[in-house]
């Protein structure tokens, strides 16, 4: 190719990327979720990084999310029928550097949500947080309710950077076990 065809090349090259980021910039997909259910909340967790623009509107059966986030800067946008009612009012939404963690309020407390939509289709983007998951149902003694626990920690994280207290205290004198540091028998 001669010097002519190839600075066409590269021209048309060049606007149909520019075409291209134009195109993504304006689209919005759903951004990935994981959510647990406790005895009087549930918890939705949005896992965008560096997130902006950040509108999280709680109605009393609809969660609308949307932000611009990653390194790609995507638009993201989410909106669930969700399974039962919330307070509107009482629900809250903290944001990280990491993600945004939605703390839904139900309406009717002590009631289980076996999942997070009315509709029991299942979305690639939302799976349940296993790690966070608990039986709450065969629990009777729950001493703070996950509302009023969540709501510490947001007062207790300051601002973005700062992590919240683990709860790992006390485990400093504690020696862990490993099957290698067992005698072997001897052979025979």
């Amino acid at each position: 190719m001669d010097g002519f065809h190839n600075q066409k090349l590269e021209t048309l090259i060049t606007a149909l990327y520019r075409t291209n980021q134009s195109s993504l910039s304006s689209y919005r997909q759903p951004a990935t979720a994981k959510w647990y259910d406790r005895r009087d909340s549930v918890f939705i967790e949005f896992l965008v990084e560096d997130s902006k623009d950040l509108q999280v509107k709680f109605e009393k059966s609809k969660l609308d999310f949307r932000c611009v986030g990653g390194i790609e800067t995507l638009k993201h946008h989410n909106e669930l029928d969700l399974f039962d009612s919330i307070d509107p009012n009482a629900s809250k939404h903290k944001r990280t550097d990491r993600s945004v963690l939605c703390c839904l309020k139900k309406a009717e407390a002590g009631r289980a949500w076996p999942r997070l939509t009315k509709d029991k289709a299942k979305f690639q983007w939302l799976g349940v947080d296993f790690n966070n998951w608990k039986d709450w149902e065969d629990d009777s003694d729950e001493d703070l309710s996950s509302f009023d626990k969540f709501s510490e920690m947001m007062n207790t994280m300051g601002g973005e950077d700062g992590m919240p207290d683990l709860g790992m205290g006390g485990m400093e004198g504690l020696e862990e076990h490993d099957s290698d540091d067992e005698k072997m028998p001897d052979l025979e």
